[in-house]
C-alpha cells in the first residue's frame, strides 16, 4: 500500500475561483488520464492502482470539500461546480485529450462533461471513458443508512457524530475485499482535516441533482460517440449490478467488465485486476 505521506509528496496545489486544488501527475507517455473519485473519499483511492500503470500519464485530483484539497463552507458542491474544478485542473495540466477514468461521484461528474461536449461546450477532447461503480441511475442505487442520514433534515447532526470508529464501519460495509485498517484510517485522516466530516451534508446533495438533471446526463449516454468500458465490482450493495446492466445497455457500443468477487472499491480492493483491464481498454482505443 502506498503511504499517505508518499502520495501526498507526489501532488501540487492548484489556485481555482473557489479554493485550492491538491492534484497529482504521475506524467508518463501515451493519451493521458483524468481521474475522478468518488464520495466521500479522495483520489489517493487510485494510489495502489497507478502504481501498476507505469508509463501512463495519470493526473489526478481532490473535488472541493474532499480530500487534501480545501473544504469552503460557503462553496455549492453541486457536480455542475465539481466539473468546472475538473477543467481547472485539466487546463493546469495543459491536458487538450484525456481518457476519463471515474469512480462512484466522479461518474456523474463525467456525466456533465459529456453533456458539455455534446453541446460543444468542453475545452478538452474526450478519447474514452470509464466509469466505475457509479449510482448514475440513482432510482436503482441502494443508498446506505449513514447516505440516508446525511441526505435528512439529520444530516448535520449525523456529520458531527461521526467518528473514526463509525466511518470505517460504514465503510467496510461496501467492501467484498476488506482493506487494511491502514487504508481506513488514511481514508477517514482525509475526510476529516479541516472539519471535512461538516462539509459532507452539502456534499451529498449531489444525489438529488442525478435526479432533476438526469435527462441532460443520461441523454448525453445514450448519445455517446466516444469508446466507453463499464466497470463494476459485482459485490456492491450500493452501485448495484442493475446499475451496470443498465448503463451498458444504453450507452452506443459499451465494453463491460465485472468483478464477482470485487465490492464498491474496485481499485482499492484489487489495484492490480483494475489496472490491467482499464490499461487494455486504452491500449485497444489507442490502436491505429
Amino acid at each position: 500500500m502506498t503511504s499517505l505521506e508518499a502520495y501526498r509528496a507526489r501532488g501540487r496545489t492548484i489556485e481555482t475561483r473557489d479554493g485550492r486544488v491538491f492534484a497529482v501527475d504521475t506524467g508518463g507517455g501515451g493519451v493521458p488520464v483524468l481521474v475522478l473519485h468518488g464520495f466521500p473519499t479522495s483520489s489517493f483511492d487510485f494510489a495502489a492502482a497507478i502504481e501498476k500503470l507505469p508509463g501512463r500519464r495519470l493526473v489526478l485530483f481532490d473535488f472541493l470539500g474532499l480530500g487534501l484539497s480545501d473544504k469552503p463552507p460557503r462553496f455549492g458542491y453541486s457536480l455542475f461546480e465539481q466539473a468546472d474544478v475538473a477543467l481547472a485542473v485539466a487546463r493546469a495540466h495543459g491536458l487538450e485529450r484525456a481518457h476519463l477514468w471515474a469512480h462512484d461521484m466522479g461518474t456523474s461528474v463525467t456525466t456533465e462533461l459529456l453533456a458539455r461536449r455534446e453541446r460543444g461546450q468542453l475545452p478538452l477532447s474526450v478519447a474514452s471513458v470509464v466509469l466505475m461503480n457509479g449510482s448514475v441511475h440513482i432510482e436503482l442505487a441502494h443508498l446506505t443508512i449513514g447516505q440516508r442520514l446525511l441526505r435528512s433534515r439529520l444530516g448535520p447532526l449525523f456529520a458531527r457524530l461521526n467518528s473514526r470508529a463509525s466511518f470505517k464501519m460504514q465503510m467496510r460495509r461496501v467492501f467484498a475485499r476488506q482493506p487494511a485498517e491502514a487504508e481506513l484510517d488514511a481514508m477517514w485522516d482525509l475526510l476529516s482535516r479541516e472539519d471535512g466530516a461538516q462539509r459532507l451534508p452539502q456534499i451529498i446533495r449531489y444525489t438529488e441533482e442525478r435526479v432533476r438533471f438526469a435527462r441532460r446526463w443520461i441523454g448525453a449516454l445514450e448519445r455517446l460517440d466516444v469508446p466507453a468500458l463499464v466497470a463494476w465490482g459485482l459485490r456492491d450493495p450500493v452501485a448495484v449490478p442493475a446499475i451496470a446492466d443498465k448503463l451498458a445497455g444504453e450507452i452506443p457500443g459499451a465494453r463491460r467488465v465485472s468483478w464477482e468477487d470485487l465490492g464498491h472499491y474496485p481499485q482499492v480492493e484489487d489495484p492490480g485486476r483494475v489496472a490491467e483491464a482499464v490499461s487494455g481498454f486504452w491500449r485497444s482505443v489507442e490502436a491505429p
